[in-house]
């Protein structure tokens, strides 16, 4: 049984939890505590799935306790549910928590918000690659993108437009925007997977607290993968980001699709920073056995790249969309698929783009499967597979010219 532990120095707010989630005791294993201190005290005794905390407590604040339990207990996943909060703390929580509620919280939405932390949990076999993901607290950022934002911001004549193409370049720095604007303390109708729109939300001051915050991101550790090139793979992320927008501009899975196809490899910002030796064994492995990486690195690691960036924007809070396309985006037959949607798009789109994963390393690997033509049509798909060319290609070309 999964076991979630509550956190809150006002006894009112314990006892109404306790009432409103009591339909989930068949599932759930809950207890309540009233301090970070006796939190920590009780995650000594025994581990927790879930820890649900506020944030203004006396004493220990909900911040001090998640990064505790982030240092300790990685593989716990970290919310934070309280009516207080203002951007700067929302940015001291994001190395921290991986999601943000605001008070008062509607039962149902708790539910849904645990809920599907534990079939993330249970999507990422094993907790010491939990405990991988958990561990994030910064992401590596390209440093020649993370400087050109910090001086863009600066620039009192720069447009949102500006701001969000640039921010497109770079996954880091895409995911930790949509991650903040779409934390509950914005209060939005919808979530936002928009970069633009995401931008003239959270204003240009916000974004200049991001890029200067050294707590949320790091530059590419000098102990990474040494088959890994940052530049290549970020050219085959922006390649596939293209060619998904272009099969998909101006649906209703627009934006979706984009953002699916700019973080579908941010399993490998982790598995970089986190456990490189083992990404180098996966990558050696697949070019000796002739092996798709994605399928060495599940040998040599319980998981590929796939699964751990969808575990990681998942607990994030992202649209569900785009984690089961990030999750699927090489195996799409794990999922019972009839429409075209934001998974579909993105796999055509890989098989489609001029660059695929292995363009990111130096070492000589299989080209990743790709479909074809019969697997659009059984989708149902708006348009052929010749007209799905013909749109990757004039983007592609385009590309080309503005590199130029």
């Amino acid at each position: 049984m999964k076991r979630i532990l509550f956190v809150d120095d006002e006894q009112a707010a314990l006892d109404g939890l306790r009432y409103r989630l009591h339909r989930m005791a068949s599932c759930w294993s809950t207890e309540c505590v009233a301090s970070g201190e006796s939190a920590i005290e009780r995650m000594e005794r025994e581990p927790f799935d879930v820890v649900v905390t506020d944030m203004r407590m006396p004493g220990m604040d909900g911040a001090e306790l998640l990064e505790i339990v982030s240092n300790r207990w990685p593989q716990t996943v970290r919310i934070v549910l309280s009516g207080y909060g203002d951007l700067k703390q929302t940015i001291r929580l994001v190395p921290f928590a991986h999601q943000y509620l605001s008070k008062p919280c509607e039962p149902r939405q708790l539910e849904d918000v645990i809920n599907r932390c534990f079939a993330l949990q249970d999507m990422l076999n094993g907790s010491d690659l939990r405990a991988l993901v958990g561990r994030i607290k910064k992401l590596p950022a390209l440093p020649r993108i993370y400087s050109a934002l910090q001086a863009m911001t600066r620039d009192e004549n720069v447009t949102a437009a500006e701001i969000a193409n640039l921010i497109s370049t770079d996954t880091a720095i895409a995911a930790r925007v949509l991650q903040i604007v779409n934390s509950a303390f914005f209060r939005l109708a919808r979530r936002i997977t928009n970069i633009e729109q995401a931008v003239s939300y959270l204003g240009f001051t916000a974004i200049r607290n991001v890029a200067t915050s050294v707590e949320i991101f790091s530059q590419w550790p000098s102990t990474t993968s040494s088959h890994l090139d940052q530049e290549a793979l970020q050219a085959h992320v922006r390649a596939v980001a293209a060619a998904a927008s272009a099969l998909t501009s101006k649906s209703r899975i627009g934006d979706d699709t984009m953002l699916a196809g700019l973080l579908h490899d941010i399993g490998y910002w982790v598995l970089a920073q986190e456990c490189a030796a083992d990404l180098n064994k996966a990558v050696e492995l697949a070019a000796s056995a002739n092996l798709p990486l994605y399928e060495a690195e599940i040998q040599v690691m319980g998981a590929s790249h796939a699964e751990v960036g969808a575990y990681l924007l998942g607990i994030w809070g992202l649209p569900y969309p785009v984690i089961e396309a990030v999750a699927h985006h090489h195996q799409p037959q794990r999922v019972v698929q009839s429409d075209f949607d934001v998974l579909a798009a993105l796999v055509i789109a890989q098989s489609l783009a001029p660059l695929d994963d292995s363009s990111a390393f130096d070492v000589a690997l299989p080209a990743d499967p790709k479909v074809d033509a019969a697997y659009m049509a059984a989708l149902k798909a708006p348009y052929s597979w010749n007209e799905a060319e013909r749109r990757v290609a004039e983007t592609v070309e385009k590309e080309e010219v503005q590199n130029e």
